[in-house]
C-alpha cells in the first residue's frame, strides 16, 4: 500500500459501520487517481484498488471521504460518514465494463478482510454503490464476484439452500426489499440493483419467484448459501 493524499475529506458525523464498494468508471487507473485527488472535483475514497493489486491509500479513515453522495442504506443518510469507501480500477459500464483481474480481487478481500474487523462492521454493511444509490449508480455491477467475499464472511451470501417462494406482489416485494434496507423510491432502479447484487446472470427489473426467494432467504436470521 502507497500513500497518495487526497485534499478531499472532511470530518466524519457517525461511527464507521459500513463499506462501500464503487469502480471507477473512467478509461484508466490514472485518470481516476487524479480525479479523486483533485480539489475541483469534490469527491474522492479511502482507498484505490488498481488492477494488478496495487493499493493506494487516499483519505485516512478517521475523515470523511467524499465518495457516497446522495444515498441510503436501513434509514442511513450520511453514508459517506459512516463509510469507508472503497474505489476498484475498472471502466465501467460507459467505457467498457469487464471481468475484475485476480490480483485485484485478491487485494480487495485483504483490504475489505482488516477494515471490517478494525471497525466491526457487520457483513450486511458491506455493499455496493448501487446498493446504496439506486437510481444513480450501477457499481461494481454485475461483474464484481461478491461470491469471493461472501466465502470469506466478507459479504452476505447469495441464499441458495432452503428456499420458498413467498409470492409477494410486486408491492409486497418492494416493502421487503425496503425492509432489507434498499430507497425503493424508484422501483425499477431498486429491484435491478438487487438483482445485480444477488442475482448478477440476470438483472431485468421484473420481480420472480426466483428474486422474491432470495429476498426472504436474506431477512431469515441466517441467509444460507454457498460460503
Amino acid at each position: 500500500m502507497t500513500q497518495f493524499p487526497s485534499p478531499n475529506h472532511d470530518e466524519r458525523a457517525l461511527p464507521i459501520t459500513m463499506i462501500v464498494l464503487h469502480y471507477t468508471g473512467m478509461q484508466s487507473a490514472a485518470a481516476a487517481l487524479a480525479r479523486l485527488c483533485d480539489p475541483a472535483a469534490k469527491v474522492s475514497a479511502h482507498y484505490l484498488v488498481d488492477e494488478d493489486g496495487t493499493v493506494q491509500a487516499l483519505v485516512a479513515e478517521d475523515r470523511r471521504a467524499w465518495h457516497a453522495g446522495a444515498s441510503h442504506w436501513r434509514g442511513l443518510t450520511d453514508v459517506n460518514s459512516a463509510s469507508v469507501g472503497i474505489e476498484i480500477v475498472n471502466p465501467g459500464h460507459e467505457f467498457g465494463y469487464r471481468p475484475f483481474p485476480p490480483a485485484q480481487i485478491g487485494a480487495v478481500v485483504r483490504l475489505v478482510a482488516e477494515i471490517k474487523d478494525r471497525h466491526e462492521v457487520t457483513r450486511g454493511n458491506i455493499v455496493g454503490h448501487s446498493d446504496i444509490a439506486p437510481a444513480r449508480k450501477r457499481d461494481p455491477g454485475e461483474l464484481f464476484p461478491w461470491g469471493e467475499l461472501a466465502r470469506r464472511r466478507l459479504a452476505l451470501p447469495r441464499p441458495t439452500k432452503n428456499l420458498m417462494d413467498p409470492q409477494w406482489t410486486e408491492g409486497g416485494f418492494l416493502l421487503a426489499l425496503e425492509r432489507f434496507g434498499y430507497d425503493v423510491t424508484e422501483p425499477m432502479a431498486a429491484i435491478m440493483a438487487f438483482q445485480r447484487r444477488f442475482r448478477p446472470e440476470l438483472v431485468d427489473g421484473e420481480v420472480d419467484a426466483e428474486c422474491r426467494m432470495i429476498l426472504l432467504a436474506l431477512l431469515l436470521p441466517k441467509p444460507m448459501g454457498d460460503e
